[in-house]
């Protein structure tokens, strides 16, 4: 991903306005503790010319006490100093830093599922962790450097100026001379560490990908493939943090030359005047313990401006996703709900992904309280329509309504309530049993939940559990069968009680077993419903009140199952092929189906199988 650099003022600005002025109270707090730890460094090497020439080179015994305690004074502010700013930054820190976390996830959350197509989970986990993991170091150093090392600094400098301004100005008189360099690895320092965040993020992917595909990569024997692939791209990743790191560790040693360079000329022009007796031992300890307290500050000021760059780097990719546009949103004025059980209906809607149509003037109507099916190949468009209901998707053309209202006229909460949704995935959170069907609702009595189990079939299998339904169902649902599965996302829509019921391929991946269990339990989630399934299986849907066929985003046919097998045509094709044995038709819920029967040799002549793929599959 190209991110355009931003300015250091910018990124700051967004970081301050949005999180850390929030905690300006505590953080002044803690920058007057810094301030009193860099004033007693200052301190100590003032107390260098009194305990040189007044104690140890004079021996006056009535000045050793209180130089004594001078020291233990400044010592002992210095700690307590110390002690608070540190705690008070950590908890600014870390607060600050669980503040952008939960914006970053209410933020991302709510994108459309292109946004996430476009960004895989392990690419937002990064975004999420890692990266507001280095802003949050970065800023607490930053603040650090501005508050206990500019002190510091200001002190020492203060000190070593009272001694001599000239020994002074000699010492850091090399230091302008960095500034050019410095810049340059700034710049190398930032795209260096871009790249590394790149790479982690690339890596948080292949990481999440391995992890969620264990068994192919088993059942294919790729475990070498993919240990090799993940270690190509970390090898890639350290050599991009190590050149990140040197540049940062460049700017400090160059800040460590030119210091000895400093000292160099400092002993060799002012040792003369310490030998002819124009400057005490006591000035020239002074002069040297301020200057040796003054690197460390130096060194953190200089290499908090290579950090920064690492972590701006990753600030621009934070603040380009909380930048991003929500493209699917609530109207700012909606509508209200439509009453009672509501119809679904589209009318001439066009929905394209780039130059590809999906649907293609479609119009349709499921009527209000009856089960609606649609059937078609794959790609047809079948699916499109539950996500255009829903507003996971918004159409270029046409309209879309529930109950007479336009889904886009309503608050995506109040249309999304309005529906439970069973699929064939049946995804589960890796929490409890009894966590995945409430889904935090708090209002559910014990009895409302047992009729909810027992109506789903969930009962039937609760006894086998180690903990019942505090039983942890595992990353996805993997501790439970497919059909159970099922059933506890059905048991989920039971306790939702909505108008409509979305059933996408619900029990297409079941036995035979646990199909007719599953399907016991929809037939009694669909009552009183208005129901819309897509289905595969045609078995499933015979007694539809209707039954839409569907064809390159358009309705090819519609009507019941007799009336559309008495038609002949697409759906006729369909059921054929799936229940033909030899030369008798299985119907496969006990009804003799009144179509031609075909013999074992028309099925595989070539000619025939042409003219019914390019008729089904276009």
């Amino acid at each position: 991903m190209t991110v355009k650099p931003k300015s250091t003022r910018e990124l700051m600005g967004w970081l301050w306005r949005g999180y850390l002025r929030h905690y300006m109270p505590l953080l002044s707090l803690a920058i007057m503790f810094m301030l009193i730890e860099g004033g007693t460094v200052g301190g100590l090497s003032y107390m260098m010319q009194p305990m040189f020439d007044q104690v140890f080179v004079a021996g006056n015994t009535d000045a050793l006490f209180w130089v004594a305690l001078a020291f233990f004074v400044i010592f002992t502010l210095r700690g307590m100093a110390s002690v608070g700013q540190k705690v008070i930054l950590s908890k600014i820190s870390q607060t600050s830093a669980a503040h952008l976390r939960k914006d970053m996830l209410a933020r991302l959350i709510r994108q459309d599922p292109s946004f996430h197509q476009i960004h895989p989970p392990g690419f937002l986990i990064q975004r999420v962790q890692s990266d507001v993991m280095a802003i949050n170091q970065v800023w607490q150093a930053v603040i650090t450097g501005a508050g206990r090392d500019m002190a510091q600094l200001v002190a020492v400098i203060g000190v070593a100026i009272s001694v001599d301004w000239i020994w002074t100005v000699i010492m850091l008189v090399g230091l302008p001379l960095l500034l050019v360099p410095i810049s340059a690895i700034q710049r190398y320092v930032r795209k260096k560490a871009s790249q590394a965040r790149d790479l982690g993020a690339s890596l948080a992917v292949r990481l999440d990908e391995i992890f969620h595909g264990m068994v192919p990569i088993k059942l294919n024997n790729l475990e070498d493939y993919q240990t090799k692939r993940f270690g190509d791209q970390t090898s890639t990743f350290v050599r991009a943090e190590v050149r990140a790191s040197f540049g940062t560790a460049s700017i400090t040693g160059m800040i460590d030359i030119m210091a000895g360079l400093g000292v160099m000329s400092v002993v060799l022009y002012g040792g003369g005047e310490i030998i002819s007796g124009e400057k005490t031992v006591g000035q020239f300890m002074t002069f040297f313990t301020a200057i040796g307290l003054a690197f460390d500050p130096m060194r953190r000021l200089a290499a908090i401006s290579g950090t920064w760059q690492a972590a701006a780097a990753a600030l621009e990719r934070i603040k380009e996703l909380m930048d991003a546009p929500i493209l699917l949103h609530s109207p700012a004025k909606p509508l209200a709900l439509p009453s009672g059980l509501p119809q679904i209906q589209l009318d001439a809607v066009t929905l394209r992904y780039g130059e590809a149509a999906v649907l293609n003037d479609l119009s349709l109507v499921a009527e209000a309280g009856k089960t609606t099916a649609l059937v078609g190949a794959s790609g047809a468009g079948k699916s499109t329509i539950f996500n255009l209901l829903t507003r996971l998707i918004d159409p270029q053309e046409g309209a879309v309504t529930v109950g007479g209202v336009a889904v886009k006229d309503l608050a995506l909460d109040k249309l999304r309530n309005l529906f439970s949704v069973v699929t064939q995935e049946a995804l589960l959170f890796d929490e409890t049993l009894r966590e995945n069907i409430l889904l935090g609702q708090t209002d559910i009595s014990d009895a409302r939940l047992q009729e909810v189990l027992e109506a789903a079939h969930v009962a039937d299998f609760l006894p086998k559990l180690t903990n019942g339904l505090d039983t942890l169902v595992g990353p996805r649902g993997s501790a439970l069968s497919g059909g159970q599965r099922q059933r506890v996302v059905i048991a989920r829509a039971l306790l939702r009680d909505s108008p409509i019921l979305l059933l996408d391929e619900a029990t297409s991946a079941l036995d035979a077993q646990s199909e007719k269990v599953v399907q016991q339990a929809l037939d009694r989630l669909s009552g009183g419903r208005t129901t819309l399934v897509i289905a595969h299986r045609l078995s499933t849907i015979r007694n539809a009140d209707k039954i839409i066929v569907m064809e390159r985003g358009q309705v090819a046919d519609q009507g019941s199952h007799d009336e559309l097998l008495a038609r002949g045509g697409i759906y006729a094709d369909l059921y054929r092929l799936q229940f033909q044995d030899g030369k008798t038709l299985v119907d496969p819920v006990g009804v003799a189906a009144q179509i031609p029967t075909v013999t074992q040799d028309a099925t595989i002549q070539p000619g025939w199988w042409r003219r019914f793929s390019r008729k089904v599959f276009g």
